[in-house]
């Protein structure tokens, strides 16, 4: 069992930047793949960016390549979404998510991950 709990999410200016953290439970941590997905009012729940287990894999929607940056520090375990450039149509509830095997065919569907934070908001005004 792993929980995981968001936070960082705020209001921002467009051209601002968030620093987004996922904290998880358990001893287990860097045996799981993390993602960042996010919902928009109105909108189904898409993929964000994931990285694998030791933070060799990385992989980002094509709406945010160049401005998202994700991470993990396992150590602590922690996973990270730094995003700059932030613009209103990144507006949306943000949740990370942990799964415990890596695909690189389904990396971005979210019924292949196993566990799910609660989510932070994250506004940006234009």
């Amino acid at each position: 069992q792993v929980q995981l709990v968001e936070s960082g999410g705020g209001l921002v200016q467009a051209g601002g930047s968030l620093r987004l953290s996922c904290a998880a439970s358990g001893r287990t941590f860097g045996t799981y793949a993390m993602g960042w997905f996010r919902q928009a009012p109105g909108k189904e729940r898409e993929f964000v960016s994931l990285i694998s287990q030791a933070a060799l894999i990385k992989y980002y929607t094509d709406s945010v390549k160049g401005r998202f940056t994700i991470s993990r520090d396992n150590a602590k375990n922690t996973m990270y979404l730094q995003m700059n450039s932030l613009k209103p149509e990144d507006t949306a509830i943000y949740y990370c998510a942990a799964r415990a095997s890596f695909s690189s065919r389904t990396y971005s569907e979210s019924r292949e991950y196993d566990y799910w934070g609660q989510g932070t908001q994250v506004t940006v005004s234009s």
